[in-house]
């Protein structure tokens, strides 16, 4: 019997890791890919965020054929937070995540992720969710503990909505786990699209509950 098609998530996000472990799904490898995040002119949120999940999907292809390991399935995405045309970066710099949140507060951002499977025989798919969420009006005390707290470290927008600031959302339209950073309906359904088991680890341990 030929061996099972590896299953590649091309991200060094643990948010991610974590959300497809929720779903009972364990990736094989994990092949970050190191690009150049930068909006090109003009480039709309929604599409700067389809371009990377599919540049990403394309580095960790690349990546693979080198190893030689044989046909697998690439799974990537690219989380972009954005107020109107206007990309939230990601904040690396306390002074980058305090100007995040100020623009923030108080408004209605949107919330871009970009999924992009390739399949064992090459077939590219791709799906594009959008969240809207609305944060309140930020005091000076909550940005400053925000700060403090370093959650903001290297996330889309400058905030982790899993984490302390889930206390600023004041109303939400659309997937949470796409804010977290891979919508995970979307996400299992491009997976069994292409065929790939994503029920296996739950029979799995429903067979080994049984054997206890």
């Amino acid at each position: 019997m030929p061996a099972r098609p590896l299953l590649v998530l091309a991200s060094g996000s643990p948010r991610r890791l974590q959300l497809l472990n929720q779903a009972g799904i364990e990736p094989d490898r994990l092949l970050p890919a190191d690009l150049d995040e930068t909006p090109q002119r003009n480039e709309h949120p929604r599409s700067l965020a389809k371009r990377l999940s599919k540049a990403k999907a394309e580095s960790a292809i690349a990546t693979l054929s080198e190893m030689d390991l044989g046909p697998a399935f690439v799974l990537s995405a690219d989380t972009v937070v954005s107020v109107g045309r206007q990309v939230m970066p990601k904040a690396e710099l306390v002074e980058d995540a305090m100007a995040n949140l100020r623009t923030l507060s108080g408004r209605t951002h949107r919330v871009y992720t970009g999924v992009c499977l390739v399949g064992p025989k090459g077939a590219l798919r791709q799906r594009l969710v959008e969240t809207r969420v609305r944060f309140k009006r930020l005091s000076r005390e909550d940005i400053d503990g925000y700060l403090a707290s370093g959650e903001w470290r290297g996330k889309a927008g400058g905030y982790a909505i899993q984490g302390l600031a889930g206390s600023f959302v004041v109303r939400m339209v659309g997937s949470y786990t796409n804010v977290v950073g891979l919508p995970l309906y979307e996400t299992l359904s491009l997976l069994a699209g292409e065929g790939y088991d994503i029920h296996g680890r739950w029979k799995a341990a429903t067979v080994e509950a049984e054997d206890a």
